[in-house]
């Protein structure tokens, strides 16, 4: 992966931040997802998947589960400065990625977490600057 994934400074790595999310982040939930998120005090957002056994039993499919949700969260411009955990639930598993998707970023924008250029625009700012 040269790059084109989530970095490791993007990635929420320790336990005490994980059960920072699950004490004081705000939620929302989604039949194949639940978003927390809290704000952070760095000058980038990062991100922590969930996939649990009763979600998906074997390894395999929480292993895909995870990089669907990170490509997912990719293609998606976050504010900085924010903290958010992305956890599965059991139709997360079988639901094509568009849904996901979908479930990601209508996530995002009822916790008011995308950048405000992202959610304005319909033709992604390809004619601005033409």
């Amino acid at each position: 992966m040269t790059g084109q994934g989530i970095s490791r400074a993007q990635r929420l790595r320790y336990q005490r931040d994980f059960q920072a999310l699950r004490e004081n982040g705000a939620s929302r939930a989604h039949p194949l997802l639940v978003m927390r998120a809290m704000p952070n005090s760095l000058a980038h957002t990062r991100f922590g998947f969930v996939v649990s056994k009763r979600t998906a039993p074997l390894s395999v499919t929480r292993n895909r589960v995870r990089r669907r949700l990170r490509e997912a969260v990719r293609a998606l411009a976050f504010q900085d400065g924010w903290d958010v955990l992305l956890i599965a639930r059991r139709g997360s598993a079988d639901a094509p990625f568009d849904a996901l998707q979908s479930a990601t970023t209508s996530l995002a924008r009822r916790l008011r977490l995308l950048a405000p250029d992202a959610c304005s625009g319909d033709d992604g700012g390809a004619s601005r600057d033409a």
